[in-house]
């Protein structure tokens, strides 16, 4: 996948890998006694979080583990269970992608306790120290640099929607304050409808159909991820608004296609592929005697545009324009085989 990663990208992964030597009296947690990765992210009904359990068992597979892969749906109390099943498993160590800032925060003491390392991935936590590292997609970046280019589509001037994520989610606020961070400063654009979707598809289409019919005079629509950017889209579409210009983040294809046909502005790549390999490979180096230098770690986010979304396949990045990317599902499956 590296081959595909822009020098942006390359750099930063570097700056992120960095790593030191453990000294002896450096107390690093041991794992379980096993060759077991867990992988416990939201649905994979969403293609990001799919790309997330794909790139662990591919990546883990080829280090020598055995990953296993569960959903939380987003349910605190879900995941608390499969922590347990993880600590009862003798996991080695576990990727997540969490359920929650603060709600998450019981789960990974109690890895922590049972001497289990945790690499969170995508969803920071309100608190450090308890997790090995949080490698997180840079979203106030990647929210800033959308916005840019949705305040030109819009001429600079407008009424406008914005659907949020999951209010409990720290990236909710983080997009969210960096989308007004540069929309704000334009006084002829005018957020005249604000609410949550919870990331949801189905969810944003409906929240769009009735904004649409509330407030037909807007022209515009922000969305936290993709997958609701998605939902407004579609809602747009059945409703014959082909005028109001939207835009999500995430990077996923299903946008990248709204895009091609020009229903959607653009979004903001989370490079989420590279940060679930970024964590497989940290958990490695750490069960075998090497931290990370760094907690927290962030990856740049690439604006994607009719300019330039042809370079876009399964949540990569390619530098030359319209180059074949290996589908991550396909990968993951040479994976098992060669191992088996």
């Amino acid at each position: 996948m590296k081959k595909f990663l822009v020098g942006l990208t390359a750099a930063a992964l570097v700056g992120c890998m960095a790593a030191a030597p453990v000294m002896a009296d450096d107390a690093l947690l041991p794992g379980g006694d096993s060759k077991i990765l867990y992988c416990i992210t939201p649905s994979t009904s969403n293609p990001f979080f799919g790309t997330e359990q794909v790139i662990a068992e591919k990546i883990g597979t080829e280090l020598g583990y055995e990953v296993k892969c569960f959903s939380h749906d987003d349910d605190a109390a879900a995941q608390l269970e499969l922590f347990e099943a993880a600590i009862t498993d003798k996991a080695a160590a576990i990727i997540c992608d969490n359920a929650g800032a603060d709600a998450s925060i019981e789960a990974i003491q109690k890895a922590y306790d049972a001497g289990i390392p945790t690499f969170l991935i995508d969803r920071e936590i309100n608190q450090t120290g308890l997790a090995v590292s949080q490698i997180v997609a840079d979203n106030a970046q990647g929210a800033a640099a959308i916005a840019e280019v949705w305040v030109e589509a819009m001429n600079y001037e407008g009424k406008y929607a914005e659907l949020l994520g999951l209010e409990s989610d720290t990236n909710c606020h983080v997009r969210s304050d960096n989308y007004h961070a540069v929309i704000d400063e334009y006084p002829d654009l005018e957020m005249v409808a604000q609410q949550s979707a919870n990331w949801d598809q189905t969810e944003a289409y409906e929240k769009t159909e009735a904004i649409l019919q509330a407030n037909p005079e807007i022209t515009g629509i922000i969305c936290g991820n993709d997958t609701m950017a998605c939902g407004a889209v579609q809602a747009c579409i059945d409703a014959g608004r082909d005028d109001i210009k939207i835009i999500g983040l995430d990077g996923s294809d299903d946008a990248g296609n709204y895009i091609k046909s020009g229903d959607m502005v653009g979004t903001a790549l989370q490079q989420i592929a590279l940060i679930t390999e970024t964590a497989v490979r940290e958990a490695d180096a750490y069960l075998n005697g090497t931290a990370p230098e760094e907690e927290k770690q962030l990856i740049p986010c690439i604006a994607i545009t009719a300019d330039n979304v042809a370079n876009l396949s399964q949540f990569v990045y390619s530098e030359e324009s319209g180059a074949a990317v290996e589908s991550v599902e396909e990968a993951a499956v040479e994976s098992v085989e060669e191992a088996a």
